[in-house]
Formats: C-alpha cells, structure tokens, sequence
C-alpha cells in the first residue's frame, strides 16, 4: 500500500461531496483520499510535488481528475493556469506520506537506512545532506528548536558538527545514530524524531507557505463548501488553526486601536476539530498524530 488515508469517510461526509461537484486534493500523496471523493461522485483536481506520487495514482485511480506537479502554496495559480476558479470544496493532507517514509532511497525515515535526502519533490536541489553538512552550528540549533520543537536542539547541533568534522554524515542511520548518542534516553519514541522532523521541514519549506496557502484556496471555494485539513504537529495545527479563526472573525485590527479600519468580514465558520477513533489509530498508528479540522465558506 502506498499509503493509508487518515479518516477518509469522515472527510468525504465533511467535504459534502456530491455528484457533479468539483474537489482539490492538494497533497494527492498515494491518492486515498481523491479516491474516496470520486467513488461518493465528485471531480478531482490534483495537486503533488512529488513525480512519484503523480505517477503511481494515474496508473491506479479511475475518474474525473485533473493531475497537476507543483506544491499546495501555489495552488491557487497552478489552479488558475488550468481554467479552474471556483471549488465546492478543497483537502489539504499535510506532512509525508508513508510511501516516503518506507522508501529507504527518499531517505525520510531514522528506521531505514538510506542516502540522507527527504525531498517531496526530487527536482529540487536542497537536500537532507546539504542542511546536515553544509549548515552553521547556529542555523542547525535555530532549526531544530523551531521545525523540531526539540528541547536538546543545541546538544544534537553540536554532535553533528563533530561527526561531520572528521568525515561528511551520508545517511539516515548514521545521522539517527549521532543524534541518539547525543541526547538523554526517551521513553516515548525514538530519539531522532524531532529533528528529522525539522530537517525535512526545512528540507522542503512546507511551513512558509502553509498560511497563504490556505487562504488562497479557502477564496475559491464557493458559498457552503468546506475546506478539510489534517495536521500532524503542533506547528502545521497552529497555522491551520490561525487561519481558520481568521475566516471565523469580523474585525482583525490590534486591540489596541479603539474603533476597527480594517473592514475585514468573516467568510467562514469553524464546524469540526476532531482526532482520529481509536479503533483507526490502533489500525494505522501513523494516524495518532493526526489532526482534522473542518471549516466552511459563508
């Protein structure tokens, strides 16, 4: 299996879809969820970075859909460029697939070993390697405690640095390794999540774009459809939730000013936060993290 859709009934039954409607799937990943929206009768436009993923679903999903290579923050122009300008609803899976983290040769996963890369898209030219060899003891700590939210950021900084001192860091176990050496026993997962999880952050820039992202698609969806989007850590839900307050509120002036001149108007409301059952979490333990928000267009 490429990959497992997290809580695919659920979205479709949130999204509404119905028959004739058309639906962005912004991260097609292993194509889950576009395949549920096509089997309750909708149209998919899909959007991923990655050649492999676009490449596996064509040769795999039967129905409407539209395929497009290019990443979620430029949706709305990749959507634009193909005629497209109004949806009756859009999901956004963010975070890796589990194709990526199985593949030892895309070098996600502290699990296999495999050439240090992590790119969604392998066009592009910073990899994994680059930010592990070629980063200052400074920037490695900044990106660690900021993408990883890793409390011995500066430690693992500094015990990559003397391992790539003596000869470069190559691969996804050597790196895990290091860091595990480096930092206190943890009881609860492996000691080189967190930074794998910042390098792939910074690998592929997925939080810079996130904010715009969603309010330029949030735009194009017509009155009474919905946006869904699943979230796998703090930081992606912290933005998620952000912009949905911001579709949810009148005025977004600072408090400190005594009458509004913004003029913003709210153009959505929040109608579901919600985790994954625990009879799914148990069946696919990469859907624990996982975080369903639901907001819809006014």
């Amino acid at each position: 299996m490429y990959h497992v859709p997290i809580m695919p009934e659920r979205i479709v039954q949130e999204l509404g879809v119905h028959k004739g409607g058309l639906y962005l799937d912004a991260t097609l990943g292993g194509g889950g969820h576009t395949g549920y929206i096509l089997k309750a009768g909708g149209s998919v436009v899909a959007i991923d970075r990655d050649d492999d993923a676009l490449e596996y679903c064509k040769a795999r999903l039967t129905g409407d859909v539209t395929y497009i290579k290019g990443k979620y923050e430029n949706a709305v122009e990749l959507l634009k460029g193909a005629g497209i300008t109004e949806l009756d609803g859009a999901l956004l899976d963010l975070g890796v697939s589990s194709h990526q983290l199985d593949d030892p040769s895309r070098g996600f996963s502290y699990m296999h070993d495999g050439a240090l890369d992590m790119r969604m898209d392998r066009t592009q030219g910073l990899t994994a390697y680059d930010v592990v060899n070629g980063y200052g003891v400074a920037e490695l700590c900044d990106i660690l405690r900021k993408y990883g939210e890793e409390s011995f950021a500066k430690k693992i900084a500094t015990a990559i640095d003397r391992a790539r001192s003596v000869k470069p860091i190559q691969t996804t176990i050597e790196l895990a390794d290091i860091i595990a050496k480096s930092v206190p026993y943890r009881k609860n997962g492996h000691p080189a999540k967190k930074s794998f999880q910042a390098i792939r952050i910074e690998v592929n820039g997925e939080l810079k774009g996130l904010y715009d992202a969603l309010c330029g698609i949030f735009g194009l969806i017509k009155s009474g459809g919905r946006m869904a989007v699943l979230s796998f850590h703090s930081l992606e839900d912290r933005i998620v939730k952000a912009a949905f307050n911001e579709f949810a509120t009148d005025c977004i002036c600072p408090k400190r000013l005594p009458v509004c001149v913004c003029n913003h108007r709210a153009i959505g409301r929040t109608v579901l936060r919600e985790k994954p059952s625990e009879q799914e979490q148990q069946q696919n333990s990469r859907s624990t993290s996982a975080t369903l928000r639901v907001s819809e267009k006014l």
